[in-house]
């Protein structure tokens, strides 16, 4: 039995509270009693989150520089390229290994690791 991590039970306890079964989990919330509203959020709003986090800190960063670092760190953990790409909305593989800097390694190469020998 794996265990979860803490951010995959927050996720879950926001998801349950929000009623949320499918979509999108990070949604417009309406003011007063938090009830999540509409499928997403729009740019903007997530610019406006990044922003209030980033800028108290003194961090230039952009929206778009926490998606490349999702898709590095998904990558860096074993996470497969496919479901990177499913994740960012990317329609061709290409771009989802533009994003990572993905490049053929020759001096390591998957067909060296499929475990047959010529005899």
């Amino acid at each position: 039995m794996s265990r979860l991590h803490p951010d995959q039970v927050a996720i879950a306890a926001w998801t349950e509270r929000a009623g949320i079964a499918s979509g999108r989990v990070f949604r417009s919330l309406r003011k007063g009693d938090g009830a999540a509203l509409g499928a997403g959020m729009s740019t903007q709003a997530i610019a406006d989150v990044v922003a209030a986090y980033a800028v108290p800190l003194g961090i230039d960063v952009a929206p778009h520089d926490c998606r490349r670092t999702f898709a590095k760190l998904a990558d860096k953990g074993g996470a497969r390229l496919g479901q990177i790409q499913l994740s960012l909305g990317h329609a061709s593989i290409r771009t989802t290994e533009r994003y990572l800097g993905v490049e053929q390694d020759l001096t390591d190469a998957p067909c060296d690791r499929l475990g047959l020998r010529l005899s």
